[in-house]
């Protein structure tokens, strides 16, 4: 996803400035807040390591982390 830092300066109306000026406004990116994870499979009966965001492990903790890898493709069924 891309979005837009815009740089500010000056004091707001309401605090006895003159108000907020833009100064500049540059393109950015959002990027997703990977992480990379050595976890225990119960199912598996071993650690698999995986690179995922933080609301995946979210997921994979409320879910099950074997359901979650599975539907992911990760990993295949028994």
């Amino acid at each position: 996803m891309t979005g837009n830092v815009v740089g500010r300066r000056g004091i707001a109306k309401k605090s006895g400035g003159v108000g907020i000026k833009t100064t500049a406004i540059n393109p950015r990116k959002f990027q997703p807040n990977l992480h990379s994870r050595r976890l225990w499979v119960p199912e598996l009966k071993r650690f698999v390591t995986v690179r995922l965001t933080a609301a995946a492990l979210r997921t994979a903790q409320k879910r099950g982390l074997y359901k979650v890898l599975v539907e992911a493709g990760v990993i295949k069924a028994r």
